[in-house]
């Protein structure tokens, strides 16, 4: 029964979180500059790590599905076949879970540190908005950024993948890209941007909220960083498997 308590009142806690985050978004008073830096600390800094996930994913998935297509005589199929599968799934999931464990984890870290150092405090006495400089400019940040990191991880994916084609074949770089291309709908692309979206506002909203809500002890601070990567990580599956299925409702 006391769980049962204690997972409520996080749950109320989370929702006016929530709440208080959404109020503070359509404020005047918008820290623009704090959101630029913010979109620098989760874009920029990410490439290397997102660059390195995009054009592993199409290498190992062309390696994988080659050998199957050339039993069935179908290895026409491989480019457009990785290309829809990194646009709709894996390109958008593996990506959204790397910016889960390196984002998430790092605005946990960073805001439970303020909390235990009472910077957080010190800001609110100050009479600045901790809320809106903190937390807003952050959360708005990775739901911006987050999807344009997905559609570049997606775009080395195929790079990769036509990289891996080429280990043991012969084909051309406008040929492959075209062969991709060309299997690929509107309507594959538009849902995955879509919930691209939703996986940034998650992995913000989860981040900010376990190190704004951290405890006063340093051992909080790694608390906070591991609870956030993990719940991020859980919630981003949570929603593509939402999305998922009000896709295929949606679209014959």
């Amino acid at each position: 029964m006391e769980n049962l308590k204690k997972y409520l009142r996080e749950v109320a806690d989370a929702c006016l979180f929530i709440a208080a985050t959404v109020k503070e978004i359509f404020s005047r008073d918008f820290e623009f500059k704090e959101f630029l830096r913010q979109c620098f600390n989760i874009g920029y800094k990410s490439l290397p790590l997102i660059s390195v996930t995009g054009i592993i994913m199409g290498l190992v998935l062309t390696i994988q599905s080659r050998p199957a297509l050339i039993n069935f005589g179908a290895v026409s199929m491989l480019p457009g076949m990785v290309a829809i599968s990194l646009i709709r799934e894996m390109g958008p999931v593996i990506t959204a879970l790397i910016c889960a464990g390196k984002i998430g984890s790092g605005m946990g870290a960073e805001l439970g540190s303020m909390k235990v150092t009472e910077q957080i405090d010190a800001m609110e006495v100050s009479s600045v908005n901790p809320m809106r400089f903190l937390v807003v400019t952050r959360v708005l940040a990775a739901t911006f950024m987050i999807p344009l990191l997905i559609l570049y991880a997606d775009a080395l994916g195929i790079l990769g993948s036509w990289v891996g084609a080429n280990i043991k074949g012969d084909v051309t770089f406008v040929l492959f890209f075209s062969q991709a291309f060309g299997k690929v709908r509107f309507m594959d692309l538009f849902p995955a941007v879509i919930k691209s979206f939703f996986f940034g506002a998650v992995i913000g909203f989860v981040g900010c909220y376990k190190g704004y809500n951290a405890g006063r002890g340093t051992e909080s601070v790694g608390v906070a960083a591991n609870s956030a990567a993990v719940s991020a990580s859980l919630w981003v599956i949570i929603v593509d498997m939402i999305a998922v299925q009000i896709t295929d409702m949606l679209i014959p």
